[in-house]
């Protein structure tokens, strides 16, 4: 069958192509007779105007390029719906592209430019400010989502790890522990880095010299085997903080299956991100949240600034955390949850 195309239309209306191309264009210049008459006809012919099409003559696709690497990890396809979701609001829709393991990000932008996005989310990866320039050139901003590049060009939208990871240490510490240790996500990441920075600093500065470190790669698995190696030493650490909650569940598991110990008595476990899973009563697991819905806000608000103001100097934006107090750890008891995350307001941190 032979597609119906805006000649078709043009033809049985009694009207040009562009005028059938200004009604379908919001706010286009065009009597309210000649809308009628191609509408009816569209209506007829069962008619679509295409956005490939209109892309070639407004140079501009209304895409959003998101690039994401470790899609399976539980807290990245949460933020990748949450980001689809908000698009799809503004009238935009947004082309995901995957950054294998092996791959940088910098190698799979020269791809993703072929598709012509008006602008890039990064998320869980970083980018060089020679590729983010790059990337502006051909008139595309970028903004990193929940990860930064210092001394770098590029926009970028954090929660606040450093100050996160100082609230866990004065919750443990204020409610007594003795022993603590850290279960590391991805090491070279900044949010690992960060979350590490604030939490150690924190407990040196109020005397706790010794914190137990294990390696973590943001993974259930490593959250896992990092547990069982604390929980089996002889001076087994009473408190674990995780710089990811998928972690935490892995350590929560191997306390309780591997270790045969029970959670929060023998040992308080503390992750962070505050996924869905983490209310469940399996886990019912105290963690900072991370808040997403004033970060994508904020992400998307940066970016579409950006696509207005392309010489603009670059932004980074800092979004507080907060620790959700559940069952997997002993915590003060004046300690009282906030409020569930909200749109990004007043207390936002704009360097």
């Amino acid at each position: 069958m032979k597609r119906v195309t805006s000649i078709d239309v043009a033809r049985l209306a009694g009207v040009s192509q562009s005028t059938v191309s200004r009604a379908f264009t919001p706010g286009a210049s065009i009597s309210e007779t000649a809308r009628r008459k191609v509408l009816q006809a569209a209506a007829q012919l069962g008619y679509k105007p295409s956005a490939i099409a209109r892309s070639l003559s407004t140079q501009h696709t209304n895409i959003i390029g998101i690039v994401m690497g470790r899609i399976t990890s539980p807290f990245h396809p949460y933020v990748l719906e949450k980001f689809i979701q908000a698009l799809q609001a503004a009238g935009r829709q947004s082309l995901l592209f995957s950054t294998p393991p092996d791959q940088e990000v910098d190698d799979l932008l020269e791809l993703v430019l072929q598709y012509r996005v008006d602008g890039l989310v990064i998320t869980s990866a970083t980018i060089s400010s020679e590729m983010a320039d790059e990337c502006i050139r051909h008139g595309a901003p970028v903004v990193l989502f929940n990860r930064y590049v210092l001394g770098s060009s590029v926009n970028a939208v954090c929660t606040d790890n450093v100050e996160a990871g100082r609230l866990v240490a004065n919750l443990l510490l204020d409610a007594g522990h003795k022993r603590i240790a850290f279960i590391e996500g991805k090491a070279n990441a900044s949010t690992n880095l960060d979350r590490r920075k604030g939490f150690l600093d924190r407990l040196r500065e109020r005397g706790h010299l010794s914190c137990i470190i294990e390696p973590g790669d943001y993974t259930y698995e490593a959250g896992f085997e990092a547990a069982r190696r604390l929980l089996e030493r002889k001076d087994r650490p009473d408190a674990i903080f995780c710089a990811s909650d998928i972690e935490a569940f892995g350590a929560m598991d191997a306390a309780r299956y591997a270790c045969g110990l029970s959670v929060p008595e023998d040992v308080s476990i503390i992750g962070f991100d505050d996924l869905p899973a983490a209310a469940w009563p399996s886990y019912n697991l105290t963690t900072i949240r991370t808040p997403v819905n004033r970060m994508i806000r904020a992400t998307l608000d940066l970016l579409f600034r950006r696509l207005e103001e392309p010489d603009a100097p670059p932004e980074m934006i800092l979004i507080p955390g907060a620790l959700i107090k559940r069952e997997s750890a002993r915590l003060p008891d004046e300690y009282v949850s906030p409020p569930a995350d909200e749109p990004m307001a007043a207390g936002v941190e704009v360097w």
